[in-house]
């Protein structure tokens, strides 16, 4: 598949935004605007508590990636893309977990990684592993279509969302059924700009991020608060 052939939205680009006096927003946004967000196909930065310094995840909706946006999210994060679905849509592509004893400390459930077969190349590329994503949350794609192993991550989502667990994975999947697409969010964690050692964001670096690229950024509390109130 051609580049072309993606969604037509672009990359985000930075944006001038009003700051308060020490430069740096420090509020979150509403649940509701990163809802749009995602309906219109682009980034929102999710951390989980604002009480400690944690870090913070880009999602998107896996239906709406482009290459470009792809390779964006490369270029400002640790680079481990990894794509969450529920468990019923991986059992329909046969992807099954990548360990039967998972020892990681948040027991993120990690899955056998796989690649797109058509169209693709190394697997690697921004156009491979965005066209992979595409094609995990499309409905029509069946378990032949992937090769396994590969180079993108998925994610088993719990059922019942962040109300269950209070994960990254959860929210992303949580956002994409409350903007009505496909249950399939990417997600890669922020890391610092230009920091030579590689570290991860913060949550005033993930305020700072998210106000450079005008960016809607909330918390996983946030939704788990929106779902209940909402009982959505």
């Amino acid at each position: 598949m051609a580049p072309s052939t993606f969604a037509d939205s672009s990359a985000p680009a930075p944006k001038q935004r009003t700051t308060p006096s020490n430069g740096v927003h420090t509020t979150l946004d509403s649940v509701e605007d990163a809802v749009d967000a995602i309906r219109r196909g682009e980034f929102v930065v999710v951390v989980d508590d604002m009480d400690r310094e944690n870090e913070g995840d880009l999602i998107i909706a896996a239906s709406m990636l482009t290459v470009e946006k792809m390779a964006w999210m490369i270029r400002h994060s640790s680079g481990y893309i990894c794509i969450c679905l529920p468990a019923k849509r991986l059992a329909e592509l046969d992807i099954k977990m990548m360990v039967e004893d998972n020892q990681e400390k948040h027991r993120t459930a990690y899955t056998i990684t796989c690649d797109y077969k058509h169209g693709t190349t190394t697997g690697i590329s921004a156009h491979d592993r965005a066209l992979t994503a595409i094609k995990l949350a499309d409905p029509t794609s069946s378990p032949d279509d992937f090769t396994r192993p590969g180079h993108m991550v998925p994610l088993r989502a719990v059922d019942g969302g962040v109300l269950v667990r209070k994960g990254h994975t959860e929210s992303s999947v949580d956002l994409c059924v409350l903007a009505g697409l496909p249950e399939a969010g990417v997600i890669c964690e922020l890391v610092k700009p230009d920091d030579p050692l590689g570290s991860m964001a913060r949550r005033d670096d993930c305020f700072a991020f998210a106000q450079e690229w005008g960016l809607k950024m909330i918390s996983i509390e946030q939704l788990e608060e929106y779902r209940r109130s909402k009982n959505v």
